[in-house]
């Protein structure tokens, strides 16, 4: 190892850094799409944000997942793919989806997002039976609350694995499909307050760390994308009612969220619904790199 360490020096003196290619004014795949010129005024508010193609969700068992499915679905998504390791859990709302959008393509599919080919493979499967896919939302992602003088490793890898290595597997897997169609999209993460303020009352360094992440690699993604036409953004969600927030176990910590709320309580998952359906709709054709905090004004203080 010694003899190669000059050989070493000498080749990193002598590297050229690969360069990113940003888009220009004449890019169609970035230009602006305004609303044609004969709609009404209803008719505008509605182009303002439609929806259009397919749309896939990573964690697509969970509440705010399958919120935000009817949320694109109403908006005018003309088919869904759900990802979930266990998407049968999933079904009674997955027949509501159904009864409610009887003309659209609503599937499932068993994914763990740690793996690259299961996801390649969800990617091809989901192109088959939709088509080209327009638009990612990745919401799988677990969080603990363990102390961080006795995590153990294998804990925060999991915890990384999924929620920051999984997000980018499968924003890479669908990205490049969005390349190869030639047609762009919008790819949109789920980060955490927990990116922008350490968590009170519970230790949880793990989750704090891979959300935190999600914030630089969704600005990384979208410098490095933009010229495909692929915008790629973060939505940061405060405490949300969901059951992951239920039970006697949580109610003091509950209440110390709420105390520290500017509004007194945790959001409903809705209320996440109408920052996404923004993000992935002609209303964010130029917003590209950002990220929503939707959280009451919990980070104001």
């Amino acid at each position: 190892m010694a003899d190669d360490a000059p050989a070493d020096r000498a080749s990193l003196s002598s590297r050229q850094l690969p360069e990113m290619t940003l888009s220009t004014a004449s890019n169609p795949l970035t230009a602006p799409i305004p609303p044609p010129a004969n709609l009404s005024s209803t008719q505008r508010a509605e182009y303002r944000f439609q929806v259009k193609g397919n749309v896939i969700i990573t964690g697509g068992a969970g509440t705010l997942a399958l919120e935000a499915a009817r949320a694109l679905l109403e908006h005018g998504a003309s088919g869904l793919a759900l990802w979930d390791l266990n998407p049968d859990q999933s079904s009674a709302a997955m027949s509501a989806l159904h009864k409610s959008f009887p003309d659209r393509r609503i599937i499932a599919e068993a994914v763990d997002v740690r793996d690259e080919t299961s996801i390649a493979s969800a990617v091809a499967s989901a192109t088959t039976v939709l088509g080209p896919i327009s638009t990612l939302c990745c919401f799988a992602g677990v969080v603990g609350c363990t102390p961080a003088l006795s995590m153990a490793p294998s804990e925060w890898r999991r915890t990384h694995d999924i929620n920051l290595t999984g997000t980018f597997i499968c924003a890479q897997a669908v990205a490049r499909h969005m390349v190869e169609q030639g047609t762009g999209g919008s790819i949109v993460l789920t980060a955490s307050i927990s990116a922008h303020h350490t968590n009170f009352p519970q230790p949880q360094a793990a989750y704090n760390s891979s959300k935190t992440a999600l914030l630089s690699l969704c600005r990384s993604l979208a410098a490095e994308w933009a010229r495909y036409g692929i915008r790629v953004n973060t939505l940061s969600p405060g405490y949300m009612d969901t059951v992951l927030n239920e039970g006697e176990g949580l109610e003091r910590a509950r209440d110390m969220w709420n105390a520290r709320n500017p509004m007194g309580r945790m959001g409903d998952p809705w209320e996440l619904t109408g920052p996404l359906v923004m993000l992935c709709s002609n209303a964010g054709r130029y917003v590209n790199g950002a990220d929503i905090i939707v959280d009451g004004g919990a980070m104001v203080f």
